[in-house]
């Protein structure tokens, strides 16, 4: 049985902006380990759920999705949220 990972995306470290950060996301759990490709040295394996990211508007609606697909699955609490306030001024301390 496929296990699924349930989880809030963070912000973007290379945009100011919060896009989708709202929003929950259901991943899955590999199945089998990545093989390097002889030919090109790229990392693959045969499963295609690695794929597969849906995104919900809420948790509870991520879990209800996993539970009616029979998906054993993993809810990954949201970091508590840090914002570090400082001044131009100290940078020249």
């Amino acid at each position: 049985m496929p296990t699924a990972r349930i989880f809030q995306r963070p912000k973007n470290a290379m945009q100011s902006g919060k896009h989708f950060t709202d929003q929950w996301q259901l991943e899955f759990e590999p199945a089998e380990a990545k093989q390097p490709d002889p030919l090109t040295g790229w990392a693959g394996s045969g499963d295609t759920r690695d794929q597969v990211r849906l995104r919900f508007p809420t948790v509870d609606a991520a879990i209800a999705y996993a539970e009616k697909q029979g998906f054993d699955y993993v809810v990954v609490p949201t970091p508590a949220k840090s914002l570090k306030l400082q001044a131009y001024a100290d940078n020249f301390r």
